[in-house]
């Protein structure tokens, strides 16, 4: 089974306020022999749009850009570990899971439910830096969560931003994990190659 967890891409899908808005603006010219139209789509948006990824240089001055992380980093086994009822994930709640095995982990939270608000959702649940440096802690390569960042809404200092991405830790925001169950899956997240990018959209898939 192959699971699409990734946010359609819309001028009407919600980004981060401050982010540059969705623009999809569709242009045409005739063809050459004027027998058809030919039709493509001018596409203006932020590189931290939607499902996407975060690199070090996102946050941290000289950090690793995107395109320096290989491919197997953001492919292969992943855990989706489902979270409800919690304003926030840190060390306690982690603490009572088994870590045994688990090299990349996906947050399924009530966030999930939030896509189809058609509006920004301001109170996401989010990684508390202790529940970062949780992680940390177990070697985990990667870390995914289903809205659009890994911190609270109006943090000032992104202080799980920073635990991660110091360690080279990569970041997964906008998951959608909603048809999703808590599991084992093989992940594979393909960001746009962009160069000395902080960020980019992903197309992200899960499959069992």
């Amino acid at each position: 089974m192959i699971y699409d967890v990734t946010v359609p891409i819309s001028s009407s899908m919600p980004v981060w306020p401050g982010d540059p808005a969705v623009r999809l603006s569709e242009k045409t010219h005739l063809s050459r022999d004027k027998t058809h139209t030919v039709r493509l789509t001018s596409i203006e948006m932020g590189s931290h749009t939607g499902t996407h990824v975060d690199a070090p240089f996102h946050m941290i001055e000289g950090g690793k850009r995107l395109e320096e992380f290989s491919l197997e980093t953001l492919t292969g086994k992943a855990t989706v570990v489902e979270i409800h009822g919690s304003r926030s994930i840190g060390r306690a709640e982690l603490d009572r899971l088994t870590w045994n095995g688990i090299e990349r982990v996906l947050f399924k939270t009530d966030n999930s439910m939030h896509w189809q608000d058609g509006k920004f959702y301001e109170e996401f649940v989010y990684l508390d830096p202790d529940g970062a440096e949780f992680l940390v802690e177990r070697n985990i390569r990667l870390v995914g969560i289903d809205y659009l960042s890994i911190d609270k809404f109006h943090s000032e200092s992104h202080p799980s931003h920073f635990v991660l991405l110091k360690k080279n830790v990569p970041i997964i925001e906008g998951l959608n994990l909603s048809a999703v169950h808590a599991g084992e899956y093989t992940l594979v997240a393909l960001p746009l190659n962009l160069q000395n990018a902080d960020g980019a959209p992903a197309r992200v898939i899960l499959m069992n």
